[in-house]
């Protein structure tokens, strides 16, 4: 787990607005789902004339047949924003566009969908090796499942950056071919079960020995070669003409129909000139007469039309590392004769005899092995009747359903259950300790002591055991004493400030911590003055704060200054007229109001220009100002700043969706991952102060929403605080949990906890009307 320590300053901006509407939903983990209800598809699409845009509509017509409850909404590549976009269409991706990458992954959140389906080519996106589109992948909240069209093995570092990221963020990879699978894992380090093999869809035609359409066309007693799909020197089409003259000198009647515009990118660059070197090649080797041009884009059906003509389809592909062919894949389903140079996809399909697999890319090779199969009447039947039995694995009802399964075990989520009242076991906590206090970080359920101690977690850890009840807290105080006395050493007089980190072997690593680290701590020893039920413990918190208060003055973090204000508002419980807690909260209520006057912008209600972590705790601090000091702007500001914050981070499904730490000091919006609990207990605890301090039942509902994240209700579904062994995983990514279970995220968990039992289910009637006095009742944190 990332601990995000540090100080943070306010810098101005300009801001587009992205409030999402809150939608009010009890504190329940979602139920499994039937199957996805929205899927987002990306892609090229038809109208567009290539490849990846038949394949994707294809998935969109046969997914949707067989799964006619899923809703899919198409985002359609386009190279150019006038390029037409098809009916179907939800919105268009303009290819060199940042904006527009943005724009849809906005859509996508907006829509609730349940998953996100990316077709990746790196040629269809723009930016280095198509990079573009991580300014989208890194903005879906939603399951990313990511078909990849090329894998290679040998990327160039522009292409190793995107297929990494791919790799970081996608559910599930998509692959067509075995080669696919295990380059993924041996070159990108995907997990094993992150892949998925699903091979090319095919068409289910009845088979067809002979195309009637051969006979219409005059065709029928001539041998009919073929080769289709868009034209370009990746063809290897230069190698098959080369083939002709020696088939042409056995059989003269024989026909090389080339199926196929030229692919647009090269006629924007060059025009048909190498369809033109392609002619002069056949006219200079005497076999113009013999091949057949057909230089169109055809639809799928007339497409299947033009492969059931033929005897033999060649596949005279160069490039051997190629691992998908649609065109392949077609041929086979059709039944034809396949002859093939060994290509990846080509040695994976036409195994076992399926086809004839050259033994490398020469014309010589090609003609021996038509000339074989004309030859063979009898052989080239049963080699299409192979391929044509191979090509029922792929038919296209069959894939579908292993697109749809897929989509349902990526996104089903645990069975619904209540959160109730039980709360998480203290073992969880006791777990990560030992003499010397609470260790920061774990290696999944073990502590890691290679990283020590930091006195931000024996800090909070100290808050939970004050807000436990009174029997509680005397079974805990041996290890208050602990974190106190962790707090107790940490304070260096020399600087006037407290240390942070300490290794495990009990030695300070600096001389000062950071401003939040230190104002975090102020903030327990204002709870501990207030809360511990232990007298002596009350008053040691009361002379330590006392004691170091003063180092407040020099805080320039808004962090630090809302944990400084926090801790004296507690402090001011026990002892109103102190003189040094007060005027902590006069200047903390007037620089945080001060500062979210000057950053608010429309649609951005907030003190800084980007959202980082406890954010919460900004208007919680301004919030308990404003009623500490009785300043009814003070108070408003604070309740409009969590009243946006919340919003924020309600999804548009209704769950709680925490700003990512990949967001940190991204102006103006918030990306979803990785999502921490930091964030969700500093939410419960803020609208816990909201409701306390107005009794409105919005802010219950907002804290509500905000605990269930950490039981299942969430981006994935997954619940990350358990509340038989106590402990909390370290946050929400995109491929699921972080299962490491640090001391940060296990108090957060608790701290929450204590406040929804503090604050709703047991302090209903407390909290029922408006607070009329100047303090707020107890919370945890």
């Amino acid at each position: 787990m990332m601990k995000f320590d540090r100080e943070d300053h306010f810098f101005p901006g300009h801001f587009d607005d992205q409030i999402a509407s809150p939608v009010k939903e009890s504190h329940l983990r979602r139920a499994p789902a039937a199957g996805a209800g929205r899927i987002a598809l990306i892609g090229c699409f038809r109208p567009r004339q290539c490849g990846i845009a038949t394949f994707t509509a294809d998935i969109f017509d046969h997914l949707g047949a067989h799964s006619p409850h899923m809703e899919i909404d198409v985002y359609a590549m386009r190279s150019q924003p006038d390029q037409p976009v098809g009916a179907e269409v939800r919105q268009a991706i303009d290819e060199k566009s940042i904006d527009s990458y943005r724009d849809a992954a906005a859509a996508i959140n907006a829509s609730g969908a349940d998953a996100v389906w990316l077709q990746h080519e790196f040629g269809i996106f723009g930016g280095s090796a198509g990079d573009m589109i991580l300014e989208l992948v890194d903005r879906v909240a939603a399951p990313l499942i990511v078909t990849l069209h090329t894998v290679l093995a040998e990327p160039s570092p522009a292409q190793r950056h995107v297929m990494d990221r791919l790799v970081s963020r996608a559910g599930k990879l998509v692959v067509m071919s075995d080669y696919g699978r295990m380059t993924l894992t041996d070159v990108y380090g995907a997990a094993p079960d992150q892949i998925a093999l699903i091979e090319h869809g095919t068409p289910d035609r009845p088979y067809k020995e002979v195309s009637a359409l051969r006979r219409t066309l005059g065709l029928a007693d001539r041998p009919i070669l073929s080769t289709f799909g868009l034209i370009g020197p990746g063809k290897g089409l230069e190698a098959a003409i080369r083939a002709l003259p020696a088939i042409v000198a056995r059989y003269p009647r024989v026909l090389y129909r080339i199926v196929g515009a030229t692919h647009p990118n090269l006629v924007a660059a060059e025009g048909e000139s190498y369809r033109d070197s392609l002619e002069r090649l056949a006219q200079s080797l005497g076999v113009a007469g013999n091949i057949a041009w057909e230089n169109r884009f055809l639809d799928t059906e007339e497409l299947l039309d033009q492969i059931e003509l033929c005897d033999i389809y060649v596949a005279p592909y160069p490039n051997l590392q190629q691992i998908t062919s649609g065109t392949l894949a077609y041929a086979v389903a059709l039944g034809r004769a396949v002859v093939s140079t060994p290509f990846v996809h080509a040695r994976e399909l036409l195994a076992d005899d399926i086809g004839l697999l050259l033994p490398g890319t020469g014309s010589d090779a090609i003609s021996e092995a038509v000339l074989m199969l004309l030859a063979a009447p009898d052989e080239r039947r049963a080699v299409q009747h192979r391929a044509y039995a191979r090509g029922r694995r792929t038919a296209w009802g069959g894939i579908a359903r292993q697109c749809a399964a897929l989509i349902d075990d990526l996104v089903t989520a645990p069975e619904a259950t209540p959160t109730g009242q039980r709360g998480p076991a203290l073992a969880g906590v006791w777990a990560m300790c030992d003499d010397v206090g609470m260790l920061q970080h774990a290696v999944h359920m073990l502590p890691d002591r290679s990283h020590g101690y930091c006195i931000d977690d024996n800090a909070r850890a100290l808050m939970l055991v004050h807000s436990l009840p009174t029997r509680m807290q005397e079974e805990a105080a041996p290890r208050a004493r602990a974190f106190a006395g962790f707090i107790q050493h940490g304070w260096n007089p020399d600087v006037g400030a407290f240390r942070n980190f300490m290794g495990y072997d009990r030695r300070w690593l600096e001389e000062t911590g950071s401003e939040d680290s230190n104002g975090r701590t102020l903030w327990a020893l204002g709870h501990a003055s207030a809360h511990a039920r232990d007298a002596g413990m009350r008053e040691w918190a009361a002379g330590l704060f006392d004691r170091t208060a003063p180092m407040v003055r020099d805080f320039k973090s808004p962090r630090a200054i809302a944990f400084a204000v926090l801790g004296a508002d507690e402090r001011l419980d026990r002892d109103p007229d102190n003189g040094l807690a007060r005027p902590i909260i006069e200047r903390g209520g007037a620089f945080l109001r001060a500062l979210w006057k000057s950053a608010r912008r429309p649609g951005w209600d907030w003190f800084e220009a980007s959202l980082a972590y406890d954010n919460a705790r900004l208007a919680e601090a301004l919030i308990r100002a404003g009623r500490r000091l009785s300043s009814r702007p003070e108070e408003a500001a604070g309740l409009a700043a969590l009243d946006w914050l919340a919003t924020f981070q309600t999804a548009s499904r209704g769950h709680f969706r925490a700003v990512g730490s990949e967001s940190f000091d991204r102006e103006g919006e918030a990306l979803p991952f990785d999502q921490q609990p930091l964030e969700a207990w500093a939410t419960v605890a803020a609208c816990g102060t909201a409701f306390a301090l107005t009794g409105q039942s919005v802010w219950r509902d907002h804290a509500e929403t905000a605990f269930a994240w950490f039981l299942g209700r969430n981006d994935r579904g997954v619940a990350l605080g358990d509340l038989s062994s106590g402990r909390c995983l370290d946050g929400l990514t995109p491929r699921g949990v972080n299962r490491n279970s640090g001391a940060e995220s296990i108090l957060a968990f608790h701290l929450a906890y204590r406040t929804m039992a503090g604050m709703f289910w047991r302090g209903e009637a407390v909290a029922a009307e408006p607070r009329q006095g100047s303090t707020v009742p107890a919370l945890a944190g």
